[in-house]
């Protein structure tokens, strides 16, 4: 029987995949299961730390997180260790005993890495030294003549890089690149990297599906808005979208929100659209009793609501404006997205939540001194929607985006309709062919 191992800097501690960054979930659950439908006798291993529900639900073997990264010391001398030793297996060198990573994989057929935009400088954000982890562990799986493949990935910047020469070594060693947009192709030549195994496939996040049974309250929310017969927009954004880093920075003053203040008051004033502020991220507490809560991100867009509140005190269109004050699980957020009729946001895969409904979205781009990447206008270009893409300082550029975007709102989303079944069947053939690799 095949057996395939998903790893990668995707692998966070338990819970986080799944109840934390809900765009993370949308890219997950899809990917096993195209996984199985595309490899149907397969046995399937991960490092992701998902709960025992969706192990039984999505037939996975769970492995511990520390066979990959694990936050501690000694896990690049570990990961060096995996490699050395891979490296002697590879010249038919004798070895008496494995490391627990190469023991792992010296028993599968396929490794998968998932990393999104992590796979470079980005993952220094994540944990020290992970990208120079990765790098020795996938580089020791593909010295013992395992396939390997990097999936669903917007690769780069890799000005930080310890050692360039061995990350292009090590990315030359994948059976199979799969990059989510087609900007990371052009970004790869342009960096001097071997493409002639990269490949365009959009993410699985644009086949998640959603779940229409959503919190009664937010319904209601959207509802009210129909029978005022105005827009339903859509706001959310978070520490990465912020005008003034780090991304983390707490409190916050008021000013940081100028942009966004701003943009708000002129959708409220020139339209008779409403706005919902939402976080697209969760938090939760896993001891004594689970319990889902908001996120980071929550705490932002609410400071966000109560300046809107003093500047729209004893004003009518502070009426139309909305802070859902509770999380939702992803399937739930997907389908409550589904029902805007137009989305800003600064998160990349809230635009896929969007997007693969067909509801038009404005993107607010990542601070770029933080997160350095081009996914944004990677993205929305899938679609056709690049030209809709601002900073989140260039205020004009953003309150220009909405306004031609509420213009244009049929014609868009005709648009989209039309592109994203191309999309969608791009994204599952991607798992049919690297079966293949």
């Amino acid at each position: 029987m095949k057996k395939i191992l998903v790893t990668g800097l995707c692998t966070l501690h338990w819970g986080r995949l799944q109840y934390g960054n809900i765009g993370n979930y949308y890219i997950i659950e899809p990917l096993f299961r195209l996984l199985h439908k595309y490899n149907p006798d397969a046995d399937i291993f991960t490092t992701f730390q998902m709960d025992e529900t969706f192990q039984k639900r999505e037939n996975l073997m769970i492995l511990p997180m520390e066979l990959y990264y694990a936050w501690r010391d000694d896990d690049v001398g570990q990961a060096i260790l995996d490699y050395e030793q891979a490296k002697l297996l590879d010249r038919n060198d004798g070895i008496k005993e494995l490391t627990p990573w190469n023991e792992l994989v010296m028993g599968m057929d396929m490794v998968i890495n998932i990393s999104g935009d992590m796979w470079g400088d980005n993952a220094e954000h994540v944990g020290k030294d992970r990208f120079k982890v990765d790098c020795y562990k996938m580089r020791a799986a593909q010295l013992m003549n395992k396939t390997c493949i990097l999936h669903a990935v917007t690769p780069g910047p890799f000005d930080n890089a310890w050692d360039i020469d061995f990350v292009k070594e090590t990315f030359e060693g994948f059976s199979g690149v799969y990059v989510r947009e087609k900007i990371s192709l052009g970004n790869l030549k342009k960096w001097g990297f071997n493409t002639d195994r990269v490949f365009y496939a959009p993410c699985p996040s644009f086949v998640f599906e959603p779940d229409r049974c959503y919190e009664g309250s937010v319904k209601s929310i959207v509802k009210s808005i129909r029978k005022q017969k105005g827009l339903a927009i859509g706001l959310t954004f978070g520490g990465f979208n912020m005008p003034i880093g780090p991304y983390d920075m707490w409190p916050r003053e008021d000013s940081q929100y100028d942009s966004y203040v701003q943009l708000a008051l002129h959708i409220l004033n020139h339209t008779k659209a409403s706005i919902i502020l939402f976080s697209h991220t969760n938090g939760f507490e896993r001891e004594p009793v689970f319990q889902l809560k908001n996120g980071r991100d929550f705490e932002i867009l609410k400071q966000f609501f109560e300046i809107m509140m003093k500047k729209t005190i004893n004003n009518e269109i502070a009426q139309r404006i909305y802070l859902i004050d509770r999380p939702m699980l992803p399937a739930n957020m997907k389908a409550f997205i589904g029902d805007l009729d137009l989305l800003i946001t600064g998160r990349v895969h809230a635009s896929v939540a969007a997007l693969s409904q067909c509801v038009p979205a404005v993107f607010i781009e990542y601070d770029q001194r933080v997160i350095r990447s081009d996914k944004m206008t990677g993205f929305s270009a899938q679609l056709g929607m690049e030209k809709f893409v601002s900073s989140p300082d260039d205020t004009e550029s953003l309150i220009a985006s909405v306004d031609m975007c509420i213009k244009s709102l049929g014609k868009i989303k005709k648009n989209i309709q039309e592109v994203l079944p191309t999309i969608q069947n791009a994204a599952e053939e991607a798992f049919r062919t690297m079966c293949f690799a």
